[in-house]
């Protein structure tokens, strides 16, 4: 689709006629699909159409008289269920946006159509763009955190032996962590205005947008920080729960090992007086008994169990 734009208004037009515009600036909005057919008529270079298709990291290059960024947006942000890539192509007269989830470009373009977006320009549609990719981030992260919390809470209660269900937060985290220091990135290279394509008073948008994705990062380390205790304290609940099994085990040792003496004593083929006394064998018990007791008791008074 591409739209000319004409005193903050977008008129839709074919793409045949869009060298006729002239130096009237225009937005370009297409499917990986379509940008191959058409990224020719729009005079892109092919290098640039290559990197637009194949390129899987987030980036910002300025070239003489252009300006390509790509976006790796992962799943779950900006409300994309699945990862998406986005491309950006900026030119004084062009802004083309090459993804196949045109949803939020749509949004924009029937926004600026109803006439809710004053003082139109490319620049600005760009920012709208990016202000609007991490508009509500915040609170995928506020729900992230809940989610750790409530693990947190549950950790007095949790039978489970590894740590699987901690390992797909860091995953999760250390996607976002890579997202918007990439991001952070694009955004302080855009604010560098190499080429001069955005307006000084638009730049300023930018400047808030780079403290937000600057923000957002911080957030995911400090989260990365919270899970990484929460797997500490999970690791110190199971050495307690393991601390208090060998306790048992070695009470239960200590108890029975002065027995198995008094056993292998009695034994042992050897003709011991107490075998000829009528009370020898109650003897034998009172003994056992009587040790297995007193060592108890000790254990006991002395709160080793």
């Amino acid at each position: 689709m591409v739209y000319l734009l004409d005193h903050d208004h977008l008129k839709s037009v074919p793409i045949e006629q869009i060298k006729a515009a002239g130096e009237q600036s225009r937005l370009c909005v297409f499917s990986f699909d379509e940008f191959a057919s058409v990224s020719g008529v729009l005079g892109i270079p092919e290098k640039i159409r290559n990197e637009c298709v194949s390129c899987s990291i987030s980036k910002f290059e300025s070239h003489e008289g252009f300006d390509f960024i790509v976006l790796n947006i992962p799943d779950g942000i900006d409300h994309y269920s699945t990862s998406q890539r986005v491309c950006l192509y900026l030119t004084p007269q062009m802004l083309v946006f090459v993804c196949n989830d045109q949803q939020q470009i749509s949004s924009i373009v029937a926004e600026i159509e109803a006439r809710e977006i004053k003082g139109v320009s490319l620049g600005k549609i760009l920012h709208l763009f990016f202000d609007r990719l991490t508009v509500d981030d915040s609170l995928e992260l506020e729900k992230i955190e809940q989610e750790i919390a409530k693990l947190e809470e549950e950790l007095v209660v949790v039978k489970k032996s590894d740590f699987a269900f901690l390992v797909s937060f860091r995953k999760r985290l250390l996607t976002l962590k890579v997202y918007y220091e990439q991001l952070l990135e694009i955004y302080e290279e855009i604010e560098q205005n190499e080429n001069g394509l955005i307006d000084q008073k638009e730049l300023r948008y930018f400047k808030i947008l780079t403290g937000r994705a600057n923000r957002l990062y911080n957030g995911v380390l400090n989260l990365r920080d919270y899970v990484t205790q929460v797997r500490e304290a999970f690791q110190t609940q199971i050495d307690i729960n393991l601390n208090s099994v060998m306790k048992v085990f070695t009470v239960i040792t200590s108890v029975f090992f002065p027995l198995t003496l008094i056993v292998g004593w009695y034994g042992m083929n050897l003709q011991m007086p107490e075998f000829g006394w009528r009370y020898g064998y109650l003897f034998v018990i009172g003994i056992i008994v009587s040790t297995a007791g007193a060592t108890l008791y000790y254990f006991k008074k002395n709160k080793w169990f």
